[in-house]
């Protein structure tokens, strides 16, 4: 029985070596390729890019805003065309990555220079997205954002 176990035991070893030697091993972290998509996301909103947004964006994400206003990727992207919102500056806090399999949440806050409609809304915020591995890319589904006060 002993033999059995410890038989396991090298089996387990070895698979977990082919593993980590694997292409997928030797690639970015995932954390560090979320980061990278929070980073990008940042980018194509300051500068319009909604093609950009509508890759980094699943079709049936939900962003629940600071006023408890839920929003489309439809309805965002539409703002982002219409430059109804601005952003001069982002200075990203610390960035809290979890990972569950498939799933991965972000937790981050930002200090920022902006507006929307021509009002000021910069200040520190704080916010949350979820993002869900599909097609073998990262996407988020869902978003929520609060102003610290």
């Amino acid at each position: 029985m002993k033999k059995l176990a410890g038989l396991g035991l090298w089996m387990l070893a070895g698979a977990a070596m082919a593993l980590a030697q694997s292409p997928a091993a030797k690639g970015p972290s995932v954390s560090q390729a979320l980061k990278q998509l929070e980073h990008d996301w940042i980018g194509a909103e300051s500068t319009g890019d909604v093609d950009k947004l509508d890759q980094i964006v699943a079709d049936d994400w939900v962003l629940v805003g600071y006023d408890g206003k839920r929003e489309t990727k439809r309805e965002m992207l539409s703002e982002v065309k219409s430059g109804k919102n601005k952003l001069e500056s982002l200075e990203f806090g610390p960035m809290d990555i979890k990972v569950l399999g498939n799933v991965a949440v972000v937790q981050c806050s930002d200090t920022e220079k902006s507006s929307s409609d021509g009002k000021d809304t910069s200040g520190k915020w704080v916010w949350m997205d979820v993002f869900v591995r599909r097609d073998g890319k990262w996407v988020a589904v869902r978003s929520q954002y609060s102003r610290v006060k």
